[in-house]
């Protein structure tokens, strides 16, 4: 992989994050355009979604703020309510990450069928939800938290979007598109902040656990995931505020149905 692929790869992963179009699908796409093998492909993808993690932190730094002022009060209130959602909503993709992490490594290197498979699910799950008027609810309750985390667990499918499936569900359990555009933005920090730890415990460091990527490809990547990230989370929530996720649907419709025709 040299910078310029790098560069490439690391937009489509900042913007696609938080776009309901499933950044694992287009880099999928991407990295077979550019010939990358799937272990470069894996681990890359593996730092480009810390760099939009990061890119999370700094967009949502007061709503982060505000979780830890209320746990440090040392009381149950509405932050650590919040809190214990989005551990509750770790629980699915924890157990699927612990348990279930090789067969899904052999997903990712599995071509790009299962690809343009997953978006015309995703495609579907937008439109639904898009028709779809449930009764709205103040609040996330812990039942949803759980559901929801349920559909990020499903969405480590390469073409399966994580942001799409989250909202989709959420709004489709009847929460306000405010708060489902936030919580799961903020949901996905601990599970990929995870991941990267436990490849670091496996030892998985510097030439090993890149796949013998060089630092400048790494590093370029790495900031242009950030960059288009934080550009990326500004604009997907004023989407989301919007209702506008029917286009998503389209696009991810037309995609995956070249994908699987062509």
């Amino acid at each position: 992989m040299d910078w310029i692929q790098a560069l490439i790869l690391g937009l489509i992963q900042g913007l696609t994050e938080y776009l309901p179009v499933s950044s694992s699908g287009h880099l999928t796409i991407g990295a077979t355009l550019f010939g990358i093998n799937g272990t470069d492909n894996l681990a890359f993808t593996v730092l480009v979604h810390v760099a939009t993690v990061c890119s999370t932190i700094v967009v949502l730094w007061r709503e982060i703020a505000w979780l830890f002022k209320g746990l440090a009060r040392c009381e149950y209130n509405e932050e650590t309510r919040y809190v214990l959602n989005i551990i509750i909503s770790m629980i699915p993709v924890g157990i699927v990450g612990v348990f279930f992490k090789d067969a899904v490594e052999e997903v990712f290197g599995s071509g790009l069928a299962v690809v343009g498979t997953m978006l015309l699910v995703t495609a579907a799950l937008l439109a639904f939800s898009y028709f779809a008027r449930p009764r709205t609810r103040e609040r996330i309750s812990m039942r949803d938290a759980f559901i929801i985390g349920l559909a990020q667990a499903a969405a480590v499918m390469p073409g399966l979007s994580r942001s799409g499936s989250t909202i989709a569900t959420g709004l489709l359990l009847g929460n306000k598109k405010e708060a489902m555009a936030q919580f799961s933005f903020l949901m996905v920090i601990p599970p990929i902040l995870g991941e990267a730890l436990l490849d670091l415990i496996k030892g998985l460091s510097g030439k090993a656990a890149f796949g013998g990527i060089d630092t400048l490809p790494l590093v370029v990547g790495f900031v242009s995931a950030f960059l288009s990230g934080c550009l990326a989370c500004k604009w997907m929530i004023g989407i989301v505020k919007r209702g506008k996720l029917i286009y998503f649907a389209i696009y991810c419709a037309i995609v995956g149905a070249a994908i699987l025709l062509f």
